[in-house]
């Protein structure tokens, strides 16, 4: 009764060729198939085409031969092949050259083409950009591994930027991520580029994971020029220094007024870098909620910097992420002077792995005694808070005005494993 079946998924089952040709539905991934199988197969398929929309090879290499069955099984007008998968087939820059010639002949149903872990090296890549050229190609996901060289990597990159820029003009694009993509200063000048059409409908900007370097940072300033309302903002990981920082906080400043979240832990910024930053924090304008500055290299120096910054600006932040940063007890003693202050409305501070003891526990908890009704997280994870700090905690958590919902600290400290002191009051 063939009319019920929609999905057999054989994938790791050693058939080898003899049996491949009384299968109906293909998700044969790792099925020890060779060159005899593929005939086969697509000598079945194009006697009844039509159906077909998902084809998994992974893992069964077609040969020379193979992969010509496959490109005339693509060229044929009635196939609506959708989904093709061919990673670690063992397929070279040649058998790419064969089957690309198909898609450029039959190009218009391909949807999603793998061709990851194969050895396509810089020519077979440079095929499948002729591909993704093509007016009529309509490929949404293309997969080609690991073996490209950063060269290669950089041109696929700018194809799809090209594409990206034409889909923000007639689109209202609200989120871009492009995080951990490895670009170089050509692949962020144009992703700037794309963005400039159209840029009004965009909220959120993530770049986080690429090297931008000096001249990316230039890229990025242009963004002065344009008429952006981003929300987020988001360059965690990008190599940023003390020195880049600067351009960076004069372009937020031309820009400010809608930005609600920045994002710019594990750059090293160092203190020199904060205080540029705090030129931002300033602005009348600065609406910031969120700030993320973790792993920044900063000492109780920056940290007296931002504290100083934010006093003069408090009732909009909602969120301190400081993490990962030396401040020490004296940091810490910065940070009371703003928790002090009536007008902040801090919901979460995070201090983890800031050299924090128990004096300095003991001087957040006075902080937070005398303005207790908006903190709702604290984390004081990696510190070396003791029982005595805890006891200082237990002094906040007493406080009927006290609104904390989560409070984390380090193994060991009493807080990973709360006495029934603890416990009333964190229930409470």
């Amino acid at each position: 009764n063939p009319l019920l079946l929609r999905e057999l998924n054989l994938s790791e089952c050693k058939l080898g060729d003899s049996n491949v040709n009384r299968l109906a539905a293909l998700l044969l991934s790792d099925c020890s198939i060779t060159e005899e199988g593929y005939k086969a197969l697509a000598s079945a398929l194009r006697s009844n085409p039509s159906h077909l929309i998902e084809l998994d090879l992974t893992g069964n290499d077609p040969g020379q031969s193979g992969v010509k069955q496959l490109n005339d099984l693509l060229q044929d007008p009635n196939c609506q092949l959708k989904t093709l998968s061919l990673c670690e087939c063992s397929i070279t820059e040649k058998q790419c050259l064969i089957l690309t010639s198909a898609l450029k002949t039959n190009p218009s149903h391909l949807r999603e083409l793998d061709l990851s872990e194969n050895k396509l090296q810089n020519r077979g890549v440079k095929i499948l950009c002729d591909v993704v050229k093509d007016s009529d190609c309509k490929l949404e996901r293309l997969r080609s591994g690991t073996f490209m060289s950063s060269h290669i990597c950089e041109k696929v990159f700018t194809l799809f930027v090209r594409f990206f820029s034409f889909c923000l003009i007639f689109c209202s694009l609200s989120q871009c991520r492009l995080r951990y993509c490895d670009m170089t200063d050509e692949g962020c000048s144009a992703v700037t580029s794309a963005l400039q059409p159209n840029p009004s409908n965009l909220r959120e900007l993530d770049l986080s994971g690429n090297q931008l370097g000096v001249e990316n940072l230039g890229v990025l300033s242009s963004i002065r020029s344009f008429h952006f309302f981003l929300f987020i903002f988001s360059l965690c990981g990008c190599s940023i220094t003390e020195k880049q920082c600067l351009s960076l906080s004069s372009a937020l400043r031309s820009n400010l007024s809608h930005l609600r979240e920045l994002d710019l832990s594990e750059n090293e910024l160092k203190n020199t870098g904060v205080n540029h930053l705090c030129d931002v924090l300033k602005d009348s304008h600065c609406k910031l909620e969120r700030l993320r500055l973790g792993c920044c290299d900063v000492t109780d120096e920056g940290c007296s910097a931002v504290t100083s910054a934010l006093k003069s600006n408090p009732s909009h932040l909602r969120e301190l992420n400081l993490s990962g940063n030396q401040l020490g007890d004296s940091g810490v003693k910065h940070l009371c002077d703003l928790l002090r202050n009536p007008q902040c409305k801090l919901e979460k501070l995070e201090l983890r792995y800031c050299d924090i003891t128990d004096d300095g526990c003991s001087a957040l908890t006075s902080a937070l005694r005398s303005n207790p009704s908006h903190l709702r997280e604290l984390d004081l994870s990696g510190n070396k808070v003791k029982n005595k700090g805890v006891k200082h905690l237990c002094d906040v958590l007493k406080n009927l005005d006290c609104k904390l919902e989560r409070l984390s600290g380090p193994p060991g400290a009493g807080l990973d494993k709360p006495d029934l002191q603890v416990s009333k009051y964190l229930v409470m």
